[in-house]
């Protein structure tokens, strides 16, 4: 099968976990795949030793084009024995930039960091580049399927490349991809509206996914209510923290568990001791998948009020873990999550709705148990991260 290089901007890094298992799932039906990584991941974003080990074995562009024997000589070799396409890619690069002398200079660099991993790539005798990610990596793998001659395709998750698409030149990365992993219909339907129509087919859909097997589904009776995600505004964790202060009065047992962190931490901490909270709210900050497996295991409904998303692999871990699951109607998520079936979807951004919401669940447990039973059986048939990975190695292994 063929060898495979895997780009992304941090690898590994602990909100991508999902990457690691769709390496791990190639491997397993035979490709070899070697891990890179435009920057190296801060140790305050790796979950623990595994990743640590990961990062260990990964290998780093920008680590690599620092070095001026490394850089230049990547770039000698292209314009002494192809030097067609160094201008020509040169010229992509230049073409490609967003607007303004600030992001044609970076765009250089990425120019610059091609020739290197291009080099490294052919060195290893990669058959295929895949990348994660639609924006700055993305920039780099077309730079250096173009330098190289190495197929490339990326994944693409959205919402925020969705937001920029002209910035980030979605049009010409598909055009010139093999073809495009949309994590969902609703991606795939976003990326139609930048990609010629002619490269429609290349669009493939193949999810992020979990091993189902990896979480407990234990009963609860309690009203612990979960959040796993990072503390930004567009995760919606200051609404969940104000639907907990309305739902007091019918549930003041009912406490709220954050797991991750971010720049909201703060505030968030803050408002909870300035609403009489702070005892019934604890912030966990970033856990290892197994904490993370046991957390949702203690909790009795997960939520996660996010306001703009792709599919979130975390409603598919609290999915598979049998919990009943409170989350936003948007973007991907309903092709995930059925309302009133395999879970709850409210209007995103409507404090009301989340609220009520919220309190069916923690008031009809056995309704909640069944959502919870529909849910685990959803993820195993259709977000097994093990049947995705062989969908994508078929994709791989057909691309030219």
């Amino acid at each position: 099968m063929k060898r495979v290089a895997y780009l992304t901007g941090h690898y590994p890094r602990v909100s991508h976990t999902f990457i690691e298992r769709e390496i791990e799932g190639l491997r397993a039906v035979g490709h070899e795949v070697q891990t890179c990584s435009i920057r190296r991941t801060a140790r305050s974003e790796l979950s623990g030793p595994a990743q640590e080990a990961e990062q260990a074995r990964t290998w780093h562009v920008i680590e690599a084009a620092k070095r001026p024997a490394t850089l230049l000589g990547a770039h000698w070799h292209y314009l002494r024995h192809h030097p067609r396409r160094w201008w020509q890619t040169l010229h992509l690069a230049v073409r490609t930039s967003a607007d303004g002398p600030r992001a044609l200079l970076w765009q250089l660099f990425y120019f610059l960091e091609a020739a290197v991993l291009a080099r490294h790539l052919e060195r290893e005798k990669v058959a295929h580049l895949h990348n994660h990610l639609a924006s700055q990596s993305c920039n780099v793998a077309m730079l250096t399927s173009a330098l190289s001659g190495i197929p490339y395709s990326f994944t693409i998750h959205g919402p925020d490349t969705f937001f920029e698409a002209p910035r980030w030149h979605l049009a010409e990365k598909t055009r010139r991809a093999a073809f495009v992993s949309c994590i969902s219909h609703f991606a795939r339907s976003q990326l139609m509206c930048f990609a010629d129509p002619a490269d429609w087919d290349k669009l493939k859909i193949v999810h992020c996914g979990v091993y189902p097997e990896a979480y407990t589904a234990p009963e609860t009776e309690g009203a612990r209510l979960l959040f796993v995600g990072r503390l930004v505004g567009v995760k919606g964790p200051r609404l969940l923290l104000r639907a907990l202060t309305q739902l007091s009065g019918t549930h003041p047992d009912a406490t709220l568990t954050y797991v991750g962190d971010g720049p909201d931490r703060v505030a968030l901490e803050t408002l909870a001791r300035e609403t009489g909270l702070a005892e019934r709210v604890r912030f966990l900050g970033y856990q290892p998948p197994e904490k993370v497996a046991e957390a949702l295991a203690d909790a009795d409904v997960f939520c996660l009020p996010s306001f703009a998303e792709g599919v979130p692999v975390v409603l598919m871990e609290a999915m598979a873990a049998g919990r009943a699951v409170v989350t936003s109607r948007i973007a991907g998520i309903p092709e995930l999550i059925e309302d009133g079936v395999s879970g709850r979807l409210v209007p995103p951004g409507d404090l009301g709705a989340l609220t009520d919401a919220l309190e069916a669940c923690l008031s009809d447990r056995d309704a909640a148990r069944r959502m919870g039973e529909a849910a685990r059986a959803r993820v195993a048939a259709e977000f097994d991260a093990r049947i995705e990975a062989r969908k994508l190695s078929a994709h791989i292994e057909a691309a030219r």
